[in-house]
């Protein structure tokens, strides 16, 4: 049962080239790209790099951690905003990257966040109260642009929820 419907969104962009995206996201995107040689996944061989840019123009990366008892992994996308929150507190986050491949192949793979990463995503959100840019390469080989995390999980659980 849901306390707090929210409006369901799904405004987004797509492209068919990285090209065609604005400066900043192709600059994410690249800055995701080299994040994923520090991936550590010896398990799933699935690399995955995350960059994000702070306001004051600081870019932060981030790649997934494996870990032989499951669970116990991390996200590139939960890696890279916990680092920004404890590395640069108080900085709003501007837009954030991401991008997978797999072990041994140079091409991009489609990868969009998992719940969890979207949930923490909309909650870092909703604490700065300023909506956070995402793009993601997806299906059909297109590059998606998401004007916040809201977008990418409606009805969210949040602090009316409890």
């Amino acid at each position: 049962m849901f306390l707090n419907p929210k409006p369901v969104m799904s405004d987004y962009l797509t492209f068919d080239a990285a090209e065609s995206l604005d400066r900043e996201s192709r600059y994410l995107i690249n800055k995701a790209k080299e994040a994923t040689s520090h991936s550590y996944s010896p398990y799933s061989k699935f690399k995955v790099g995350a960059a994000l840019i702070l306001d004051d123009g600081t870019v932060v990366p981030g790649s997934n951690q494996e870990n032989a008892s499951y669970p116990l992994c991390m996200c590139a996308e939960r890696v890279v905003l916990y680092a920004a929150s404890a590395i640069y507190p108080g900085h709003k986050i501007h837009g954030l990257a991401v991008v997978a491949q797999r072990a041994k192949e140079k091409d991009l793979v489609p990868a969009t966040p998992c719940g969890a990463c979207r949930q923490v995503l909309f909650e870092f959100e909703e604490r700065q109260k300023k909506p956070i840019r995402i793009v993601l390469f997806g299906p059909g080989k297109k590059w998606f642009q998401f004007p916040s995390a809201a977008s990418l999980l409606p009805l969210a659980f949040d602090k009316n929820s409890l």
